[in-house]
């Protein structure tokens, strides 16, 4: 006799139970279950196994998360490295925060939210992992601030006045917002101004951003770009002229997806000297820096090639 669809429904019905309970029973003693296998792991025998070399690279990414304490900085630091999830896609900052919760990196295995210790080995210790998930519960905002605040000043060393005077980085804080500065040192040490029409106090952002604008037209000159493909010749560099080229008028996209720091170590590799005078900024560009500059930004490119 045929059984019904009431029948027939019943039992799918207890048939997909007893499977969620199974599953739910293994998870509970720790058994991987099957599904998307983490960064860090393979399956051996039905069972996640480090995997030594995706493990570091986890561990890093959680230690260099605690360093910088931004998903989108170190997404964009990341994806310039060419790192790739295992399916061969560049990571992102979604992903990231993926990595960054995901508790199989502490042992468990998760079930409907609830974790419970797993057979398979940690990769993150629990001072990392707590360490990362402080800085998670601050607000993005915050975060971002304090990312801000962290961030090298571009022009360390770099700016005087023309009278001489040294100008240090200085910030003040008011309510949420970080103001950043260069002050003269005679502002610090109380000192009478030899020169009333110089500027003691600039916004760091308004000559940082002058000091980029003037980096990235003497990218563009066409004498550059003659020099530049003439010296990196006679240090013996096979790189085509066309790849230099293209380098040098790349170089305003790619320095805003650099970090803070990387982006301080070129500076202080192309500028010489900024001067605040009383009618404006003086920036005296060391135009032989930038063969060096050109010759790190082509290195990893050709490396790749040749893989």
């Amino acid at each position: 006799m045929a059984s019904s669809p009431a029948s027939l429904s019943r039992v799918n019905n207890l048939t997909a139970e007893r499977i969620r309970d199974k599953v739910r029973a293994s998870r509970m003693k720790g058994m991987w279950m099957g599904g998307y296998v983490p960064l860090g792991y393979d399956v051996k025998d039905r069972k996640l196994v480090v995997n030594e070399e995706e493990a570091a690279t986890v561990r890093g990414i959680f230690e260099r998360f605690v360093e910088v304490g931004s998903a989108t900085v170190l997404a964009r630091e990341l994806r310039r490295k060419g790192l790739r999830n295992k399916q061969g896609t560049l990571v992102d900052k979604g992903y990231l925060y993926r990595v960054l919760v995901n508790r199989v990196y502490r042992g468990d295995a998760v079930h409907k939210g609830k974790a419970y210790p797993g057979e398979h080995q940690a990769i993150i210790d629990q001072k990392l992992w707590d360490q990362v998930h402080a800085i998670l519960r601050e607000s993005p905002r915050k975060r971002a601030n304090n990312t801000r605040a962290q961030a090298p000043a571009l022009l360390k060393g770099l700016i005087f006045t023309a009278t001489g005077a040294a100008m240090t980085p200085s910030s003040t804080k008011k309510g949420a917002r970080r103001y950043r500065y260069y002050v003269s040192m005679d502002v610090i040490k109380n000192r009478e101004p030899s020169d009333e029409g110089i500027p003691r106090r600039l916004p760091a952002d308004l000559v940082e951003a002058a000091v980029v604008t003037e980096l990235r037209r003497v990218m563009r000159a066409p004498s550059i770009t003659a020099q530049v493909i003439s010296h990196l010749a006679r240090e013996g560099h096979a790189f085509a002229e066309a790849d230099v080229i293209s380098a040098l008028q790349t170089f305003e996209d790619v320095w805003g997806q650099l970090f803070p720091a990387e982006q301080t170590r070129i500076v202080q590799l192309l500028v010489r000297r900024v001067t605040v005078t009383s009618e404006g900024l003086e920036i005296d560009v060391r135009t032989d820096g930038v063969s060096g500059v050109m010759r790190d930004m082509m290195a990893p490119r050709k490396k790749v090639a040749a893989e």
